[in-house]
């Protein structure tokens, strides 16, 4: 059972990283200012804030980028919880 949460978790944990990537070069291309991509860990959630503000000015919905970043990396957590909980 372990493995499998494991497992779960580095897929979910990948989601959120390719969604980060995803989320930068969306903002990247409305011509954000933007730091070094070196420095994406560090403002990341700054990075979340702004994406969610211009993609609810653009459409007037949060756009999908944003929830599945907050439920990938959350969901990784709660498997990772689990799995040192199920130990």
């Amino acid at each position: 059972m372990n493995e499998i949460l494991i497992i779960i978790a580095s897929l979910l944990v990948i989601v959120f990283v390719i969604t980060t990537i995803m989320i930068y070069a969306f903002l990247k291309e409305r011509n954000v200012k933007l730091e070094s991509f070196v420095f994406i860990r560090i403002f990341i959630f700054k990075y979340v804030s702004k994406y969610k503000t211009i993609t609810k000015n653009e459409t007037g919905k949060i756009g999908y980028l944003y929830y599945l970043w907050i439920i990938s990396i959350n969901l990784a957590l709660l498997c990772i919880v689990l799995s040192l909980i199920l130990k």
